[in-house]
């Protein structure tokens, strides 16, 4: 046999194998039970991103600082920010613009309640955790079972505004206004906006090119299943007008969670989000004023479980966009994490699949791609609620594969977004 036959078939060997082979998974934190998604900011300034999450089953949020290259596979130094009960969801906010990075808790069950969680002026002090101080949110309290909350400035005054939304049958989507003393939480008021479901997602993002920021969500359950957009009226107006609701696609499904990508990078957002049970929608944008889409439907493969959440970027470093999403009901050998890559265009039905997680794990959260060990290829951030996995990620092998040719690895490290608007998950915390 030649030698670059022998070559072609190593390759095609290896090519197949990465198919089927688990990733490495590096914990992050698994000391506690149900852990309930990540999200990320910067909170120490020392240029990495840091996670915080919120731990249902156990009731107590959590922070975790980046320890940067030389300890990233280790577990991360950790500080619990606050006991928050049935919490759903934690994010990175400076609620009252000092500077320095706070916590935002929302939770269900009986609390019902968003929480904020001071963070200590010296960041030399963000692991003591009694240096945090933790208070509700009274406006907030038995108003709806809480899901979802993002910082978000809306009405141009006070610093950032919260936005929230919840689910059950007093289920709302509002936004809480920032007083001129935000640590006054008493004097934060609460303004709905409209009847929800179930909010699954919410991301705040201008999607019309108008300069201001508007709501994008997913609605899981009720008579507004779907993906929708709420257009912003301006920061003079937002409390006195209404906020007009733009239907983007996937009415009348059960929709999980969603991210925002140029996938066809024509230029142009389009909106990717998990449907119950087997599918991932591409919602693809006819129009810059966010009124005109297309729906391709991409089928999951039959050994993974029920999709959840989605991530995008360039997995495999070919220069194209791939695919990362996550799973529930991940039971009988069947993967919760995986990615996938397309073969003529991204309108395509069915991807090819390959696996990330393995069997181990039941029920997944959202995903963050980010290379966290510095080899030029996006790690996948994702935690887990039923086996007790906790925080953790998942060690993408392509950097090394790759190392030594002539791929510009670096140039398609961050998932592709329209220069129309930032990603909202890096500004907008």
């Amino acid at each position: 046999m030649c030698f670059l036959c022998i070559l072609l078939s190593y390759a095609l060997s290896v090519h197949a194998q990465s198919h089927h082979k688990p990733w490495n998974r590096h914990t992050i934190d698994d000391s506690f039970e149900g852990a309930d998604g990540i999200k990320l900011a910067d909170v120490n300034g020392d240029g990495r991103l840091d996670i915080t999450t919120g731990w249902e089953e156990s009731g107590v949020t959590r922070l975790y600082l980046n320890p940067g290259l030389a300890k990233v596979k280790d577990k991360w130094p950790a500080v619990t920010v606050g006991n928050t009960p049935s919490v759903e969801d934690a994010v990175f906010a400076d609620v009252d613009a000092d500077g320095v990075m706070d916590v935002v808790s929302s939770t269900e069950g009986e609390s019902k309640t968003i929480f904020v969680h001071w963070a200590p002026n010296d960041k030399e002090k963000y692991l003591d955790s009694n240096a945090w101080r933790t208070e509700a949110l009274p406006t907030s309290k038995f108003v709806t079972q809480w899901m979802f909350s993002i910082p978000m400035e809306i009405d141009g005054k006070n610093g950032i505004d919260l936005v929230a939304g919840g689910k059950g049958p007093d289920a709302k989507i509002g936004w809480f206004e920032s007083p001129a003393n935000p640590r006054e939480l008493s004097a934060w008021a609460w303004h709905p906006l409209f009847k929800t479901g179930w909010i699954m997602s919410l991301v705040s993002v201008d999607m019309d090119g108008d300069a201001d920021r508007d709501i994008l969500l997913s609605d899981r359950r009720g008579p507004s299943q779907g993906c929708y957009w709420l257009e912003n009226p301006g920061s003079s107006v937002a409390k006195s007008q209404p906020w007009k609701r733009h239907l983007v696609g996937a009415d009348g499904k059960e929709v999980m969670f969603l991210t925002v990508a140029d996938l066809d990078r024509n230029g142009m957002i389009d909106i990717l989000v998990t449907v119950k049970p087997r599918d991932v929608l591409y919602l693809r944008r006819m129009s810059r004023d966010g009124k005109a889409w297309e729906a391709f439907p991409i089928q999951l493969p039959e050994n993974a479980g029920t999709a959840k959440a989605v991530g995008v970027g360039d997995i495999n470093l070919d220069n194209r966009l791939d695919i990362v999403f996550s799973c529930e009901g991940a039971i009988d050998g069947r993967s919760g994490v995986m990615w996938m890559s397309y073969e003529k265009a991204v309108t395509d039905r069915v991807w090819d699949a390959h696996e990330i997680s393995g069997p181990k794990g039941v029920k997944y959260d959202l995903v963050e791609l980010l290379d966290l060990d510095g080899d030029s290829d996006l790690d996948v951030i994702t935690c887990e609620e039923r086996e007790k996995l906790g925080v953790f990620w998942y060690e993408n092998p392509h950097g090394k594969e790759v190392r030594g040719q002539t791929v510009g690895a670096s140039r398609w490290l961050a998932p592709t977004v329209c220069p129309l608007t930032p990603h909202p998950r890096r500004e907008d915390v």
